[in-house]
């Protein structure tokens, strides 16, 4: 009779190809604790998951996906206090930028529903930095922006911006 091994039995199975350890270490080999990780949950050994750290993870994963929303808020809001404070400095790059960020917002709120109940936590934390930018960029003195958002969500959305002609 030839003895075999079940998945659950061979710890190996769990492992990436080339990885010699039993368990690759969360703060040491992150891409192989990683792999690793999948391969347990897809297996359903469930039971050695390293299950703080794989959550953290996960909790992450949806952490990256505000900073995106985040991000795209920021560039919009520093084209737009840009836009209304220079009028006469006004490019077609700004009002690019400006359309294509819309696109991100569009997208990463498709993909992500969830953040639609923070759209303002969003907006306010990336005016912050906008607002630092937008005074770095024109060389205007910081107190001349308003330390609260002027624009509302929706209007960053969807206020109109005529191109220039250059």
């Amino acid at each position: 009779m030839v003895a075999t091994k079940t998945a659950r039995e061979d710890t190996s199975a769990a492992r990436p190809s080339g990885s010699t350890s039993a368990g690759a270490d969360y703060d040491g080999d992150f891409y192989t604790w990683s792999l690793e990780q999948a391969a347990l949950l897809r297996a359903g050994r469930l039971s050695e998951l390293d299950l703080e750290n794989v959550a953290e993870e996960i909790e992450s994963l949806g952490n990256e996906q505000f900073s995106k929303l985040q991000s795209a808020y920021r560039v919009i809001l520093m084209h737009m206090l840009k836009w209304d404070q220079q009028p006469e400095r006004r490019t077609r790059s700004w009002a690019v930028s400006i359309a294509t960020q819309r696109f991100d917002v569009d997208d990463v709120l498709r993909r992500n529903p969830g953040l639609k109940s923070r759209l303002q936590e969003a907006l306010d934390g990336a005016y912050r930095r906008a607002r630092i930018e937008a005074a770095d960029q024109t060389d205007l003195p910081f107190k001349r922006f308003s330390v609260e958002c002027p624009y509302s969500v929706d209007e960053v959305m969807t206020r109109a911006f005529e191109w220039p002609d250059a």
